[in-house]
């Protein structure tokens, strides 16, 4: 699994952090950065990109396939 952050998406309202504490952090600009992508389990981590405002996280499967915003 691959985690993305768009960052002109990203608001820093800090939902992801709130479900995936240990995978992600806001930099100095307020932006979500992915520091840990093992941090959480599966589960976990596409329930912090539902939890997303603005969806700018995106999830793409070991594949390469997008699983998070559904595409389509």
């Amino acid at each position: 699994m691959r985690i993305e952050v768009k960052r002109d998406l990203c608001i820093g309202a800090g939902a992801c952090l709130a479900v995936a504490p240990d995978v992600y952090v806001l930099d100095d600009e307020m932006k979500a950065v992915v520091t840990n992508p093992k941090g959480a389990d599966d589960n976990a981590i596409l329930e912090s990109a539902k939890a997303c405002p603005t969806l700018a996280i995106y999830i793409y499967d070991d594949d390469g396939k997008q699983v998070f915003p559904i595409v389509g």
